[in-house]
């Protein structure tokens, strides 16, 4: 279930921008001796419209570059990305980002004479293959550009982001256990049905099964394309979260999570 993160060189990068302060855009007062490097350009990004849905997927992406003063600035070769965000499994509360990240280049248009850009028409969509558990539904459109064109210059760069909330249709699952009593070394089987939105397919929907709470996809499988699904597991004494949860394969079908009313009576002779 792991996904990759943003790129190392894009997420240090982005970082070093935030840091210091070439993010566009209105940002918290500050005292002139804490004030950040002037910077020689403004970047902005905007998509029309800010939301989607299920039948309306596509936004238009259009930004400007200006120099300080306020001209435009033309010529300039701006990065466009998507970037789905996944919620961290991180139980144990580390320190590290809670983020797993997508991206998806969406082209690198230049600046015209007036410093604006555009892309019309983006499917903000999942098109990759990867799992859409613990998906996020602000989907970030982010924009970038180097002065020199030296990523290891970071200095010199500028990154500014905005996000669209994307609306989803939601789904159900419903089960049987055959039994709610288990212990070490029984075979725990849950078998069910997941219903998703007239005319979405349900045939593929991911299907997990968690036991323990370190482990929040021990058991995997994909339902058939009547909606049915099979999962079978081995109970061990300390299995202690019992929760089955799906993921839909549509950005744009919400997937469901359901406790199990399982007593595992091995935990009390531990």
């Amino acid at each position: 279930m792991l996904r990759k993160p943003l790129p190392t060189r894009l997420a240090v990068i982005a970082a070093l921008l935030l840091t210091a302060g070439a993010v566009s855009g209105p940002s918290a007062s500050a005292k002139p001796s804490d004030a950040a490097p002037s910077r020689a350009y403004v970047l902005t990004v905007t998509t029309n419209p800010t939301n989607t849905n299920y039948n309306n997927r596509q936004v238009d992406v259009t930004g400007t570059v200006t120099k300080a003063d306020g001209t435009p600035a033309p010529n300039v070769p701006v990065t466009v990305q998507e970037v789905i965000r996944f919620t961290t499994w991180n139980p144990w509360g580390d320190p590290i980002d809670p983020n797993y990240y997508e991206p998806r280049d969406l082209g690198k248009p230049v600046t015209d004479a007036k410093g604006q850009f555009t892309i019309p028409e983006v499917d903000i969509d999942h098109v990759a293959g990867s799992s859409l558990l613990n998906v996020q539904r602000n989907v970030q459109i982010t924009a970038s550009f180097d002065e020199d064109g030296d990523l290891n210059t970071p200095q010199d760069g500028y990154y500014t982001a905005t996000s669209v909330a994307t609306k989803p249709k939601y789904s159900s699952v419903s089960y049987q256990v055959n039994t709610n009593k288990v212990k070490k070394g029984t075979i725990l089987t849950v078998q069910g049905k997941v219903t998703l939105p007239k005319g979405v397919e349900p045939e593929g929907t991911e299907v997990f099964l968690q036991t323990y709470w370190e482990n929040e996809y021990r058991v995997k499988t994909t339902a058939e394309e009547d909606g049915f699904f099979v999962l079978s597991v081995r109970v061990r004494d300390y299995d202690d979260t019992f929760t089955l949860r799906t993921a839909p394969r549509d950005l744009y079908v919400a997937g469901a999570t359901k406790p199990l009313p399982i007593t595992n009576t091995s935990l009390a002779r531990r």
